[in-house]
């Protein structure tokens, strides 16, 4: 991304020099927002580091992407890339893989011991953070990069909360998560394990905390009526898949129901498979209505995971399982119909969506909740109780790292303006760039570097990490493939489509002006920029 001429201030038309038409409009260089990172849950400046990776400066893009996100390697892995559902170039050909450029940031950072920069000077306060996962990693580095000292209370035995618990190995290799924690942990950041805090307010006051973030994440799964379910066994599958990372997992037998159609009914389903037992996954609504993300049911199937689509438990007799055919009236909703069948199972694993343990605030009388039973924050993401703020799972929200992550980095900001006593001021949003607006005269067709994958083979009894990264080429490859939307990348097109000669180069990442003695108002550079860098303005009264 190049540095522009900002002429915020018009220039004053009516006194230029020369002949020509007199102009209505002037063309001048701004910013405006790209897709990627309007849509991107964590603020990632996505078009910033894409474009420092275009260049192979490669440090330099991963100290860019982490000022918003301390956490690329395993975000490469586990984010639902949100910003690339959203990509202009989606619109032409593919989207760029934004994903898997910063997995391979991520993973260069790692291997090549690249440390987070620019720790700001010690301020005298301390910051207390109830949990681990990634909202609590995040707010915890954002707040020492402030230069205030952190503590994360976490009740398990590491750090990385439904990252290492929930997530299983072959989407998360537990060495990225251990090493991403342990750099934050190396900016200064002290993190207490196997803590459980049963008293906020004490821990505080005994800590001498000058605030606290409470992220702790959704880890207690919903139940459901089922007559007789006590007759065989049944687990939940958040339980399950923590029960699994500390190897005390049950045995579930040689048949396996999991319940439920979100990205937790898939990770348990397809680790269960790879435990050695048949596994099928009985849901009230069709493919196209499930939560889950359909790459994940896909991988699932290529698996040897079943799907009973349009079905609910009726009832259990032992390791008999009756379900009721359901059909979908027209807004979608499943509806009975009074017709059943049966499958044999030996075990039921639930996944019917998580929610928040609020016993740890349930005493602190200040603290108000929603219906659902999470948390109400203000505009500031504090809660009731002065100086007690909460995010993640929390709060309401899509729950996934990287809207956690998002939080975290929120929350920081206004923790930070707190212990200052003033308050955090989002600057305001700039306008976005749609498809229609680029003038792609450069166009051209090419397709997505795709990520490899291992066999099925390897993936019926291992946890080996199913999607592999880009080699350094490749990477270079998909930088490139960025339209830089919105944002001047110096093609040179204003440069050569300006019939009077009116624009001047600056120099290399400085941008252009214009000469208006010359300019006409033609709109040959506006028409000519790919990017929509450039706005035809009107001249000011």
């Amino acid at each position: 991304m190049s540095s522009y001429v900002d002429m915020t201030t018009p220039p004053d038309l009516t006194k230029r020099k020369g002949t020509g038409p007199v102009r209505t409009k002037f063309p001048v260089w701004v910013n405006t927002m790209p897709p990627c990172n309007h849509a991107c849950p964590a603020g990632s400046n996505v078009q910033a580091w894409l474009a420092l990776a275009q260049e192979e400066r490669y440090e330099e893009a991963f100290q860019e992407l982490i000022r918003n996100n301390p956490m690329p390697a395993i975000h490469g892995r586990v984010c639902y890339h949100p910003c690339e559902t959203k990509c202009n170039r989606a619109q032409v050909d593919e989207a760029v893989n934004i994903h898997a450029v910063e997995r391979f940031l991520g993973d260069l950072a790692l291997e090549r011991g690249w440390t987070v920069r620019n720790i700001g000077r010690p301020t005298g306060k301390r910051v207390l953070i109830i949990g681990g996962g990634p909202s609590g990693l995040a707010a915890a580095y954002h707040l020492r990069l402030s230069g205030h000292e952190v503590e994360i209370h976490e009740s398990g035995n590491k750090a990385g909360g439904m990252m290492r618990f929930g997530i299983p190995a072959y989407r998360l290799p537990r060495r990225v998560l251990d090493e991403e924690i342990e750099r934050i942990a190396e900016m200064g950041v002290k993190i207490v394990t196997n803590h459980l805090v049963t008293d906020l307010l004490d821990e505080k006051e005994r800590g001498r905390f000058d605030a606290v973030f409470i992220a702790i994440g959704a880890h207690k799964g919903n139940k459901v009526d089922i007559p007789a379910r006590d007759a065989g066994k049944v687990v939940d599958a958040i339980d399950y898949l923590r029960e699994i990372e500390l190897d005390v997992a049950p045995k579930l037998g040689k048949r396996v129901v999991v319940y439920g159609g979100g990205n937790t009914a898939m990770d348990a389903a397809r680790t269960i498979r790879r435990l050695g037992s048949e596994v099928k996954v009985v849901y009230r609504r069709d493919r196209a209505h499930m939560p889950a993300h359909d790459f994940e049911c896909a991988e699932a199937m290529e698996e040897g995971v079943a799907f009973l689509w349009l079905r609910t438990i009726n009832q259990i007799e032992e390791t008999v399982f009756t379900l009721e055919r359901m059909e979908l009236n027209d807004e979608g909703r499943p509806q009975p119909t009074g017709v059943f069948e049966t499958i044999e199972a030996d075990s039921l694993v639930l996944a019917l969506g998580q929610n928040i343990d609020t016993l740890l605030t349930t005493k602190i009388s200040d603290v108000k909740y929603k219906k659902d039973g999470t948390v109400i924050v203000n505009d500031q993401m504090m809660t009731g109780y002065h100086g007690l703020f909460a995010g993640g799972d929390m709060i309401p929200s899509e729950r996934t790292v990287t809207t956690a992550v998002g939080h975290g980095k929120k929350a920081a900001r206004h923790i930070d303006a707190f212990l200052k006593g003033i308050r955090f001021q989002k600057l305001p949003t700039i306008p976005k760039v749609n498809t229609g607006q680029l003038h792609l005269w450069y166009k051209t067709d090419a397709a997505q570097a795709g990520q490899p994958v291992i066999s099925l083979k390897q993936r019926e009894s291992s946890f080996d990490e199913v999607m592999g990264g880009l080699n350094t080429e490749e990477a270079h490859y998909e930088a490139q493939r960025c339209y830089s939307c919105g944002n001047c990348f110096e093609c040179n097109g204003c440069f050569g489509a300006c019939p009077q000669d009116a624009v001047i180069r600056l120099g290399k990442g400085k941008g252009y002006q214009v000469d208006f003695d010359k300019c006409t108002g033609c709109e040959a550079c506006y028409l000519q920029c790919p990017c929509h860098a450039i706005e035809m303005v009107a001249q000011a009264a």
